[in-house]
């Protein structure tokens, strides 16, 4: 739910090097406007934000550098949890002056033949639908280009609600 209008779909905060579908939002590259150049200030810094974070945790986790296409959103939520909090006490350990350094390549994984297809051990569910076709029903809802404007404008006059009077 976006400025009072639902949206089905999340969507990403993306550079310009992404098609204008529906669930991708990048920056204005020449704000005309206040609300516009709000929003393409508060849109880069939260990217950059989500980028470095997520760097960071690649760096750390190799299996948060693999592709996850195929997992359950609750499994990738609880990946992602679970190398977050480990980063968190990592980062407190290391700030107590505990600094040994451990070679990691061991447990990173390299590049390797494996396909991305996931067989699962109840042979019923390999019959299901790849979980990108769940959360892509319709391919036009996904690359509809008027989704795609309202839902920026829709999140430009939400920002400058929040924050276009503070100077």
């Amino acid at each position: 739910m976006v400025n009072n209008h639902m949206y089905k779909l999340a969507y990403y905060l993306t550079d310009g090097i992404y098609p204008k579908w529906s669930t991708f939002i990048q920056t204005i590259t020449l704000p005309q406007s206040p609300k516009q150049q709000l929003f393409a200030q508060v849109q880069e810094s939260v990217r950059k934000d989500v980028e470095r974070a997520f760097g960071v945790l690649q760096a750390r986790f190799a299996i948060v550098k693999n592709p996850v296409r195929t997992m359950a959103k609750e499994k990738i939520r609880k990946i992602m949890r679970a190398c977050i909090i480990l980063h968190n006490m990592i980062v407190e350990d290391e700030r107590d002056g505990y600094s040994m350094r451990y070679d990691i390549s061991e447990f990173e994984e390299g590049e390797s033949s494996r396909t991305s297809e996931v067989l699962n051990a109840n042979p019923t569910l390999n019959e299901i639908p790849t979980i990108l076709n769940n959360i892509f029903p319709n391919r036009n809802d996904l690359r509809d280009r008027q989704t795609h404007e309202r839902l920026k404008n829709d999140l430009i006059e939400n920002i400058w609600d929040k924050f276009g009077d503070e100077d």
